[in-house]
């Protein structure tokens, strides 16, 4: 009778061993599903990146504004009969 229980007990862990252990085990679950949680945060942050992509894309192919805008501030760029002012400041002496 011992001995059959001692088989019983080896089977059942020899059941369970793929279940903690094997390809789809408890473990392995664990750790894809993180990798999913975070390939997802990435996912997110590229998307919201794409997004205003997207919109500076779409305001510069339809307003001037933002072409002028960044043509200024870029390139250092002004209008015709404009006068540009450069203030430099100076550092103290020691």
């Amino acid at each position: 009778m011992k001995q059959l229980a001692l088989l019983l007990a080896m089977l059942m862990l020899l059941i369970q061993y793929p279940l903690w252990f094997g390809k789809g085990s408890w473990f392995r679950v664990r750790q894809v599903e993180q990798q999913i949680h975070s390939q997802r945060e990435v996912n997110r942050r590229l998307q919201e990146r794409n997004a205003a992509l997207e919109a500076e894309v779409q305001d510069l192919k339809v307003g001037l504004e933002a072409i002028e805008e960044r043509a200024r501030s870029e390139l250092g760029m002004i209008k015709r009969d404009e006068i540009f002012f450069q203030v430099v400041e100076q550092t103290p002496k020691q």
